[in-house]
């Protein structure tokens, strides 16, 4: 009896969860006025057209949005499967600022969503903005990056980062529309247009269907500036620049895997600067070493566009010299190599690559090429290898990159000095897990590492020392160094040291396709089985939905403050930039 009556409750709710009538975009919404998206309405169940009724504010939804949806009769998922009736509406607009209500009936089904539309300022308040993104950067990266790069005596730091002096700070949530845990997509995605989605999504709505290049859209930044303003648009990062943070600048995919089509959104929008890692998705699947499924050359494309080409440092130093209007810097077929992989240990994909440009000399190269537009500039920065360095726990190569990092936030510093006109945003698009704990000391006796990890005034302090005064440890494996460790992990072997042969690869499949702890570092002395936390699905550590730091400066930075969505940061930047002053809305 137990059982049937269960089975019914699992049924109704199930057949509740089908059943509901869904409005893209989702309630509270908050929308740039004449900024174009996509209406949709997603019905539980086959009706027709007649019998669905939309309004806005009471009156038929064409008199706000300006004409009529499509109506699909039968919108169909996996195997043909239809799922219900569907109105659809490209590039819809909302002009007037003010608050939508939007009330559906279909049938017996009803749903009501609202909606905040919001103009901006009449007069630009930053001629240039520069958003930074350490993706996955979190508290512990920054706190380890400055005893790593600064030193630290008697419980004082002895300096600071550049990111630390910024004036303004704000915490900011970054859970998705499905999930309270997030990645880089959905969040970068909300900073870059202003809406909420889903995990994995870009610049869209994630829908029902499963094609993954049909969702509704929502206007990018990118296509924002395009659309009302002149300045120049740059894309830097030490990933592929297909990769989801890059991406969300001007993309829009249900799936953030879609990097060929990702290609081909970037040379839609042509930012002027565009530098990272992954030529491979722009070659010809005929090149080798191409991930192409089609014979299209956009780095051929590129080039017939007016675009400089740079394969390499010398190439990017000697960019600022020509005279082609805009950039295109490809160093690697994938991610670029960590700066500690670069610099010091060469391992990685450095003998590939040995002449990539760090994130500084990319920075450094936007600037010089994006300040040439007089009307000003929008770039943003990531230092991806933060979050990917931190999945496998390699912590270490995680500080270098942070780093790095703050050391483009030095440029971007120094830039404003000469500029004051230009906003800086520094902030990251989720946490990780990860925290230090005190230091792990070779020094200390006996051959088990577990017991040279010193905890309170057990500490001490670490011994890295920086004689060339470049910023960096000289040393990644000092004798007393940072003990990092995390809040989530899969099966592995702690070794409590730096990964010299190679960035750290904690897990891998085994005959039942589960991940267990990579044998390879069974037998290095003092290492320790852990016993994972997670799912033997997951082969490295993941996300934490913890709030990020957000800092500031510059005009426009006082409004970052408190508590804030994701969504909240890109009103700021709209505002910082009028992309919605009454002047602006309608113009195309």
């Amino acid at each position: 009896m137990r059982t049937l009556l269960a089975a019914l409750v699992a049924t109704t709710i199930l057949a509740g969860t089908a059943q509901a009538t869904t409005v893209y975009p989702l309630s509270r919404a908050t929308i740039l006025a004449g900024s174009p998206f996509d209406f949709k309405i997603e019905l539980p169940a086959v009706v027709k057209a007649e019998d669905v009724k939309v309004t806005v504010n009471g009156e038929d939804y064409t008199a706000t949005l300006g004409s009529a949806a499509e109506f699909v009769a039968e919108e169909k998922g996996k195997d043909d499967k239809v799922l219900g009736s569907a109105l659809i509406l490209r590039g819809a607009r909302i002009l007037k600022a003010g608050s939508y209500k939007v009330d559906v009936t279909a049938g017996g089904e009803t749903k009501s969503v609202t909606w905040e539309v919001y103009e901006t300022t009449a007069q630009p308040k930053a001629k240039n903005v520069i958003f930074l993104l350490g993706d996955g950067l979190s508290v512990a990266h920054r706190t380890g990056a400055r005893i790593m790069s600064k030193g630290m005596t008697e419980g004082k730091a002895n300096g600071r980062l550049a990111m630390d002096d910024l004036d303004h700070m704000a915490f900011v949530g970054t859970s998705a529309t499905d999930a309270i845990a997030t990645d880089s997509a959905n969040t970068m995605s909300a900073y870059m247009t202003g809406h909420k989605t889903a995990v994995n999504a870009l610049g869209v709505y994630a829908d029902r269907t499963p094609a993954s290049l049909d969702d509704p859209k929502v206007e990018t930044i990118a296509e924002a500036l395009r659309r009302t303003t002149k300045k120049a648009i740059g894309v830097v990062s030490t990933a592929e620049i297909e990769d989801a943070t890059p991406a969300a600048v001007v993309s829009h995919t249900r799936k953030r895997a879609d990097k060929a089509d990702i290609v081909g959104m970037f040379y839609t929008v042509q930012p002027d600067v565009i530098l990272g890692g992954g030529s491979a998705y722009f070659l010809p699947q005929a090149t080798p070493g191409s991930k192409r499924k089609d014979d299209k050359d956009y780095i051929q494309l590129f080039k017939d566009a007016g675009y400089a080409l740079a394969t390499d440092k010398t190439e990017l130093e000697a960019s600022s010299g020509t005279n082609a209007a805009k950039l295109l810097g490809l160093f690697n077929t994938g991610n670029m190599d960590t700066v500690l992989d670069r610099n010091i240990l060469k391992k990685g994909t450095v003998s590939k690559f040995p002449n990539q440009p760090g994130l500084v000399d990319m920075t450094n190269a936007a600037l010089t090429q994006l300040s040439k537009n007089q009307d000003g500039f929008f770039l943003m920065v990531e230092g991806a290898s933060i979050d990917k360095m931190s999945h496998p726990m390699d912590w270490d190569r995680a500080l270098y990159e942070t780093i790095e990092f703050d050391k483009a936030v030095g440029v971007a510093r120094e830039f404003a000095a000469k500029n004051p006109d230009t906003l800086i945003v520094v902030t990251g698009d989720h946490t990780h897990g990860v925290s230090v704990i005190g230091t792990i000391d070779d020094e200390k006796p006996g051959t088990e590492m577990r017991q040279k990890v010193g905890v309170y005034a057990d500490a001490g302090f670490p011994n890295y020392e920086d004689k060339d005064g470049d910023g960096y440890p000289d040393k990644v494996d000092p004798t007393r160094r940072l003990a990092v460790f995390s809040s989530n992990f899969p099966d592995y072997y702690e070794t409590f040291r730096p990964k010299l042969d190679g960035p750290f690869e904690p897990a891998i499949q085994n005959e039942k396709k589960e991940y267990v702890a990579n044998p390879a570092y069974k037998d290095v002395p003092g290492a320790v089985l852990r016993e994972g936390n997670l799912p033997k699905t997951s082969d490295s550590a993941v996300h934490a939905v913890d709030d990020v730091v957000l800092q500031a400066t510059g005009p426009g930075s006082e409004a970052f403050k408190g508590y804030m969505e994701e969504s909240d940061i890109y009103r700021v930047l709209a505002d910082s930039l009028a992309l919605g002053s009454p002047e602006k809305i309608g113009a195309k």
